[in-house]
């Protein structure tokens, strides 16, 4: 990989380098990704973490011109890890800013100039304090807006604009996909956490910039159509009430928000809301779902593994 630091005051397609992590994905689904990204002129690199179908995707992605390396790991490290590596490589290659994006996202023709809009026009307004920006969520399945949350209130207010007429909004997290974020914190504020595998790395990270003071924005410039969690019949994950997830997914949601509670960094008014939906929530898979029994035995060993964390 060759260095594409770009040192103009406004920051070029140049200067970006995606990274989409994979894990036994739909092929289809990747590869339209893929192409794009490679559409959009946004050099990529695809990390995979031991797919079993690794064979039906690797070559194609190697095809694409902006691909700029397929990493495949012996092993599946975590989501984390596998951002971890990435960024490393990077941030060696010179590149200024990671463009970070799950398997099953889909973005169209305008989300990559719409991010790079946002990040100059969030420079302006931040003067070199922004850690990172995020693009409009759109659930695909509920067609739910998802908005941006500041954890400035026990009860969430309407979005805040970053400035009067700006199309950037304040908050206080960004989920990991489709998140632009500057590479040169990443000395300071750290990289993921690795030891998070997958659950809340993103949360976890955000805190961490927040605490240092540095600035993080929603974009009303780009949209992401992105699922969270798994398909339901349920009505209230068809309406994007709650989320779905396997018991090992709830295992370690549970296990690094427990552990999350416990960080100096994280901000007491999310602590004291996620206390809350983290009982409800519980509650609610204990008396309904079907894999009870899993999720009763997964929220205890969250409980006692959160202690082992560092």
């Amino acid at each position: 990989m060759t260095s594409k630091l770009h040192h103009s005051p406004a920051t070029s397609l140049n200067a970006v380098c995606a990274v989409v992590v994979s894990y036994h994905p739909e092929t289809t689904v990747l590869l339209d990704l893929l192409n794009q990204l490679d559409q959009s002129g946004c050099d990529f690199i695809l990390i995979d973490n031991h797919s079993n179908n690794i064979d039906h995707f690797k070559t194609k992605a190697l095809g694409f011109n902006r691909c700029r390396e397929v990493i495949c790991l012996p092993e599946n490290l975590g989501q984390a890890s596998a951002l971890n590596e990435a960024l490393t490589r990077i941030e060696t290659a010179g590149y200024e800013l990671a463009l970070l994006f799950d398997q099953d996202s889909s973005i169209d023709e305008n989300f990559v100039p719409g991010m790079l809009t946002s990040w100059n026009l969030g420079q302006q307004i931040a003067r070199g304090t922004v850690a990172a920006i995020g693009p409009r969520l759109i659930e695909p399945r509920s067609k739910r807006r998802m908005p941006f949350r500041t954890f400035r209130s026990l009860i969430e207010r309407s979005e805040t604009v970053a400035e009067p007429q700006s199309r950037l909004i304040d908050t206080a997290f960004l989920i990991t996909s489709g998140c632009l974020l500057a590479v040169g914190l990443l000395p300071r504020i750290g990289l993921m956490r690795s030891d998070y595998f997958i659950d809340n790395v993103d949360l976890e990270w955000c805190f961490r910039a927040k605490a240092l003071g540095y600035r993080l924005f929603g974009t009303e410039l780009a949209t992401l159509h992105h699922r969270i969690g798994e398909d339901s019949d349920n009505v209230l994950v068809r309406r994007g009430v709650i989320v779905q997830h396997s018991a090992l997914r709830y295992y370690y949601s549970s296990r690094n928000r427990i552990h999350l509670h416990k960080q100096p960094y994280t901000p007491w008014i999310w602590r004291t809301k996620d206390i809350v939906r983290f009982v409800l929530k519980s509650t609610y898979l204990l008396i309904t779902s079907g894999d009870r029994h899993s999720i009763w035995i997964n929220l205890r060993r969250a409980v006692r593994d959160a202690r082992h964390l560092s």
